[in-house]
């Protein structure tokens, strides 16, 4: 492989996965996080150098359309050509409906829904004069229903499997492939190692989604042939109840 891969949403779980999974084929790796929380990206992006791989970290808000036109345009003018675009912000969080303020179900749609709008549309900016690229969309379990709780993050990941299949459709036939991959399911990660109690057990028999085995199916969807693009894929643990 070869060209730039974009990952928006890069932390210690999936997005880092995918960017190191991808520097390992040879593509170079750009990542975004909060502005605020540049000094972890800078670490992830050497963490990939010093293993033989490309990388550079922009902090950028993905909600601000300002920020997300002049990131293409940067590492279009300085980095190379977008070969592949993955858009990972989760925005997963827990309120009952009667305590989701308006201010949280809003910032959740911003996070996990508009800011993935602005990604896919600025990818197809540059992918479709080149009829070709890989844009693949990071969804949950609440992109396909509903739970207590999640009102906000359903509504918003529901609405991004939307954008992804609207996109697909449109661009598919311009040479561009789009994917929504649906994780379901725990994920190893910070979260997993502060609140479940027996991870080690269950990471040793595969009852939670590892992040490099995730990542390497966002791999395959790049390497497709187009004679058999897979729009939807969903990932769970062989014992994950669904």
């Amino acid at each position: 492989m070869s060209g730039v891969c974009l990952v928006v949403g890069a932390g210690d779980g999936v997005g880092g996965a995918i960017a190191r999974a991808f520097a390992a084929e040879g593509l170079e790796v750009c990542i975004t996080r909060r502005a605020r929380n540049l000094d972890q990206l800078e670490a992830l992006a050497q963490s990939i150098r010093d293993s033989g791989g490309k990388a550079r970290a922009f902090g950028v808000d993905a909600r601000a359309e300002d920020e997300m036109v002049a990131l293409f345009e940067q590492i279009e003018r300085e980095v190379g050509p977008l070969e592949v675009v993955v858009f990972n912000i989760g925005a997963n969080v827990r309120f009952e409906l009667t305590e989701t303020t308006a201010r949280v179900f809003h910032k959740v749609w911003e996070m996990a829904c508009f800011a993935g709008f602005l990604t896919g549309r600025e990818a197809a900016k540059v992918m479709i004069p080149r009829g070709r690229g890989t844009i693949l969309f990071t969804g949950a379990s609440a992109s396909l229903r509903g739970r207590q709780g999640f009102s906000a993050f359903s509504a918003a990941k529901q609405a991004l499997r939307a954008v992804a299949q609207a996109a697909a459709k449109e661009l598919g036939p311009q040479g561009v492939h789009v994917a929504h991959i649906v994780v379901d399911g725990a994920i190893d990660g910070v979260f997993a190692r502060a609140n479940i109690a027996d991870r080690e057990d269950r990471l040793a028999r595969d009852n939670i989604l590892k992040p490099e085995e995730i990542a390497q199916n966002y791999v395959w969807l790049h390497k497709q042939h187009r004679s058999a693009w897979t729009h939807e894929l969903d990932l769970r643990p062989w014992s994950e109840s669904w």
